[in-house]
C-alpha cells in the first residue's frame, strides 16, 4: 500500500526467490508502462530506451510511508 500510495504504478510484480542459499525474499517492483521493460520482466528484453523518471526524494518519500504503515501494524504474537 505504502508503494501503490507513494509511487502510483501502473502494476506491481512480486517474486519470491531462494537462489543458492535456501532461504526466502521477496522483490516487489512497481511497473509503469513506461518503463523500459514492460510489459516484460524488469529482467526480460527491453522494448523501449524511455527509463521512468523518479523523484530525487523517492527514497525518503517510502520511508516515511513505510514508517506510517507499520506504526499503525498491530502487534502479534
Amino acid at each position: 500500500a505504502a508503494l501503490r500510495g507513494v509511487m502510483a504504478p501502473d502494476k506491481i510484480n512480486l517474486a519470491s526467490l531462494g537462489n543458492v542459499v535456501p532461504h526466502l525474499h521477496w522483490h516487489v517492483i512497481p511497473r509503469f508502462r513506461d518503463d523500459p521493460h514492460f510489459p516484460n520482466p524488469v529482467w526480460g528484453a527491453k522494448q523501449r530506451n524511455t527509463p521512468h523518471a523518479t523523484p530525487s526524494d523517492l527514497n525518503t518519500q517510502l520511508s516515511q510511508a513505510l514508517s506510517r504503515r507499520l506504526a499503525r501494524a498491530p502487534e502479534t504474537e
